[in-house]
């Protein structure tokens, strides 16, 4: 009876497996979205469907395929970073990142583009974490150096983000490691070798790819921030002719046109811009826009569409560890722009909780305190925000207010004029107050 037993049960087991293995389902695969207006026009769109519908076939053919989660992973990053919807684009490339990952755990690539997502969400802990897993694989890859130069950047541990950098060009210069070196020159006070570094990035890109463009953009804003509305123009209409109807150059001429005074021109820049692409900033900038061009009413709206939109951003990463936009810092600022300085406080202080270190998030600190009338908290956070000696001429303006707040005139006075003079077309209102601060002395 036994010898009948035996293979009884083996037939049972392999019945149930089979059983299992059939009627389940393979993990569900995100889609592509159809883009509208502009962004839908040109042989670009054409491509990008082909390819990832490509890739979308070959996982329904076979869903175990971790290569082809990985490359439709970062095509859907790619469609976050052109069409502005991070919301829907990077919750799917985690998904299928984290499919691959599960499958196998030492994924290389998998793991890269995991921590450029967390850094895109602004989960910098995490993304460094990931980083320094893939590192640990495959030591020898420039862009995996990148993505440790970006954590340590956002995390405030300049001196490391420097060395992670110098790694990344050691290893492969090009316009990824050229534009991380520009801007840390910009950050430690090098303005002429920031621009250097990033027309070097640009030359180094394919003319019209969106990386390249983005770079030309950034080029643009370093000539902005120097008060060289006619460098930043020229780059900002170079990036649309060789990519047309792209949001961020078209901003950019609406902040050149706004340096101007050109309201009605800027709106029309910064409309297209919005209407273009979801991101927050468009709003942001066009309610200052709307203010001096004495719109009140659309400068409302504006704000709180900013607000919205963070605010959405900043409750999905809350309830969500893994995803979701940390927001907090451009909350502060949105909320100083409406006057409820107790809401930006709080935002301000949730991001400085995150990453006390970092330059910018105590820049943040800094100005909420002023913008309240706490002058002597705003100068223990801007202490910290310029010491790297940053010569951004908005943190200058903003160091010289709250010194001249706390006492110390001369050197307040000092601070205003260099940074008007690095940049007499700062935010108006902000060299306005520091006219008159000046005119007052």
């Amino acid at each position: 009876m036994r010898k009948y037993f035996y293979p009884v049960l083996i037939t049972l087991f392999l019945g149930f497996v089979a059983t299992i293995f059939l009627t389940q389902k393979p993990d569900p695969v995100p889609t592509l979205k159809e883009r509208r207006g502009d962004l839908a026009v040109g042989g670009e769109w054409v491509n990008t469907k082909a390819a990832i519908n490509g890739l979308l076939a070959r996982l329904r053919a076979k869903p175990n395929d971790t290569k082809a989660k990985v490359l439709l992973a970062e095509a859907y990053m790619q469609e976050a970073r052109v069409t502005g919807d991070h919301p829907y684009y990077d919750t799917a490339a985690m998904e299928l990142l984290d499919q691959a990952l599960r499958q196998e755990p030492e994924n290389f690539e998998a793991l890269c583009c995991k921590a450029s997502l967390c850094l895109t969400q602004h989960h910098f802990s995490e993304g460094l974490a990931v980083a320094e897993k893939a590192v640990a694989l495959n030591p020898s890859n420039a862009f995996v150096y990148g993505l440790l130069c970006d954590a340590n950047v956002e995390l405030g541990r300049y001196p490391e983000a420097v060395r992670m950098a110098d790694k990344m060009n050691q290893v492969r210069p090009d316009l990824r490691s050229y534009s991380r070196v520009s801007y840390l020159r910009e950050i430690h006070g090098d303005v002429p070798g920031a621009i250097e570094a990033m027309q070097m990035a640009v030359q180094a890109g394919y003319t019209g790819l969106e990386q390249t463009e983005w770079s030309r953009v950034m080029l643009g804003h370093l000539y902005e921030t120097s008060g060289d509305l006619g460098q930043a123009e020229q780059q900002y209409r170079q990036a649309l002719l060789a990519r047309p109807h792209y949001a961020y150059a078209l901003a950019g001429l609406g902040r050149v046109a706004q340096a101007r005074q050109n309201y009605p021109e800027a709106i029309k820049y910064l409309e297209n811009a919005r209407i273009t692409v979801k991101d927050y900033a468009f709003a942001d900038e066009l309610t200052e826009v709307y203010q001096q061009n004495n719109q009140p009413a659309e400068a409302r709206k504006m704000a709180q569409e900013a607000i919205s939109m963070l605010a959405d951003a900043a409750n999905e990463a809350d309830e969500n560890e893994a995803m979701g936009h940390y927001a907090d810092r451009e909350l502060a600022y949105a909320y100083v722009k409406t006057g409820e300085l107790d809401k930006a406080l709080k935002h301000a202080k949730i991001e400085y909780e995150r990453r006390p270190d970092n330059i910018d998030v105590c820049e943040t600190m800094a100005w909420v305190h002023y913008k309240r009338g706490e002058y002597k908290e705003a100068e223990q956070y801007m202490k910290t925000a310029r010491r790297t000696n940053s010569r951004n001429p908005t943190l200058l303006c903003r160091a010289g207010l709250i010194a001249t707040k706390n006492g110390r005139t001369a050197e307040g006075q000092a601070l205003i004029k260099q940074a008007l003079a690095i940049n007499p077309y700062l935010t108006l209102d902000l060299a306005d107050e520091g006219r008159k601060l000046l005119a007052t002395r």
